[in-house]
């Protein structure tokens, strides 16, 4: 029988505040750091490791965009009204450099946050702060219905 999950007793950016990476399950599986957060704005980082390379030896594309998807959403997160939640509706990632090694940083803004759309971007640095990727996105704004 599947274990049973508690429902969280604190809002996600207190978990992220009080927890870090613990409080999401893919920054753990990643290796994510939050670095901050906080007024539309996010800031995460992740080291590079050899099993996250593609078969060229180079960090995947995948990771880039999930990186930066993740930072996106948790700098709308923190523009977020009581009961809205959102999810991601497109998103486009432009690669301009490959890395191997190091530490990533994804930073990201809210562009604008409407009723029911909300649009962001975020770039992916490597650790010299040279641009490695340039990811735009569309959120969905959900509200929950009383």
């Amino acid at each position: 029988m599947p274990e049973t999950v508690p429902l969280l007793t604190m809002g996600y950016l207190q978990e992220i505040e009080a927890k870090g990476r613990e409080a999401n399950p893919f920054f753990v599986l990643m290796g994510i750091d939050v670095v901050s957060f906080g007024g539309g704005e996010a800031v995460l980082s992740m080291e590079v490791r050899p099993e996250m390379h593609n078969g060229a030896g180079w960090l995947q594309g995948g990771i880039y965009t999930s990186l930066a998807d993740e930072a996106m959403a948790l700098a709308l997160t923190t523009l977020l009204a009581g009961g809205e939640h959102i999810a991601t509706i497109s998103e486009t990632t432009q690669y301009f450099k490959g890395v191997r090694e190091g530490t990533v940083k994804a930073t990201a803004r809210v562009v604008r946050k409407g009723h029911a759309v909300a649009f962001v971007e975020g770039e992916i640095a490597g650790a010299d702060g040279t641009l490695l990727a340039r990811t735009a996105a569309s959120f969905a704004v959900m509200r929950e219905r009383s």
